[in-house]
């Protein structure tokens, strides 16, 4: 059912206040139209709706600002109120303490304050085109309806004016479904460029989940790559061995693997949570990796056995109960946000503990099958070399 004027977007709570923090505006794409000629903007942005809907996964397409609601105008006359000796402020104070109230006083009981405020009975402002029988009095006493010293009159206009930066704009916003934000927001910006004419001084400035979601992801990407330069440099000095700190990073393409297929089923997009999914997934795996290799060095140095078959079968059965035990406990934890992953509130939560799960499955079958076999065959642990007293 579609009602002229009014447009409907139903969407959860949480996502409906993280896009109000984001933009200022409900809708994971928000197209703001900056300019000075409203008429102008109010027409670009009509094209802007219009290129919108026709981009694939488009979906409760708005203009913020509508324009063409219905509305009174009282314009004066000055003529006429010198005629009648009416001033120009008194007039349009009548009109609106008769239409939205003015107040006058208060009243007091307890530590309770109220309002007392004086407007037209509710029957008499049921019915707009009675405006121009308002009655005015001015300071001689005169009585004189409204239409005698005013054009009373139906016309459109708005609500409201939006403002940003000091210039006045106009928004689009849609929500995106049966694709990635980030695309949608592409070909969003190619069609518009393509199709919409933007007068001189009018311009459009693409916000929303997609610019919030890149720049998160950009961020997220830097902090792990800092982060990972350190965790290498820490693991170098503490194997001083390049072979093995290669066999403690290689577990990392058997997470990867499970994430990424995490991602394909489960829509194929990359979205924050899956990415922050999959930064926690390496580290859980990576210190998984760690327990294996510097175990095999404790058996070769510490404990004196040869490196070998026997060596590396030893070293993967003693680390497969706490290998294990790393991986069900974080996957027991995470298993029932997986679970409601659909669910309200769960937007971001959700990807993550989805590509974590899978990513730890690979990861901890990889670790205790593949990895002794790689260490057994690329690994280089030596007996510490004691010094006879």
């Amino acid at each position: 059912m579609k009602f002229p004027g009014v447009y409907f977007a139903i969407k959860p709570f949480l996502t409906e206040r993280i896009e109000e923090i984001l933009t200022g505006i409900q809708g994971q794409v928000a197209i703001k139209i900056f300019g000075e000629d409203l008429d102008q903007i109010d027409r670009v942005a009509q094209d802007v709706a219009r290129v919108v809907s026709s981009v694939p996964g488009a979906a409760d397409v708005q203009v913020e600002s509508q324009p063409g609601l219905p509305e009174m105008v009282v314009q004066l006359r000055p003529e006429r109120l010198l005629q009648f000796g009416f001033q120009p402020v008194s007039v349009m104070d009548a009109v609106q303490t008769a239409y939205q109230g003015t107040n006058v006083a208060q009243t007091f009981e307890g530590n309770r304050v109220f309002d007392v405020t004086v407007i037209l009975d509710d029957a008499a402002r049921r019915s707009p085109e009675a405006a121009g029988s308002l009655m005015l009095q001015n300071a001689e006493g005169t009585r004189i309806p409204l239409r005698q010293v005013a054009e009373v009159y139906p016309a459109t206009g708005r609500y409201v004016i939006l403002h940003e930066a000091t210039r006045r704009r106009q928004s689009v916003s849609a929500n995106v479904t049966g694709r990635d934000v980030s695309s949608f927001v592409a070909e969003t910006k190619q069609r518009i460029g393509r199709d919409v004419h933007f007068p001189v001084g009018v311009y459009p400035v693409f916000t929303g989940t997609a610019e919030a979601q890149a720049q998160s992801q950009q961020e997220i990407l830097v902090s792990s790559l800092i982060a990972g330069v350190a965790i290498l440099l820490l693991l170098a000095m503490a194997f001083h061995n390049m072979r093995n700190l290669t066999l403690v990073l290689a577990n990392l393409p058997f997470a990867l693997a499970g994430g990424v297929l995490a991602i394909f089923f489960s829509g194929g997009w990359l979205t924050l949570g899956s990415l922050v999914g999959l930064v926690t997934l390496f580290g859980i795996s990576t210190r998984n990796s760690i327990m294996m290799i510097s175990h095999f060095e404790h058996l070769v140095a510490a404990e004196g056995e040869p490196w070998g078959l026997e060596t590396a079968l030893r070293g993967a059965s003693e680390r497969l109960l706490p290998v294990l035990m790393t991986a069900l406990v974080a996957a027991l934890g995470l298993l029932p946000i997986a679970i409601g992953s659909g669910d309200p509130g769960r937007e971001i939560e959700g990807p993550m503990a989805i590509v974590i799960l899978a990513g730890l499955v690979t990861s901890t079958a990889l670790n205790l099958l593949v990895l002794p076999t790689l260490a057994l065959r690329y690994g280089r642990f030596e007996p510490t070399i004691r010094v006879a007293p």
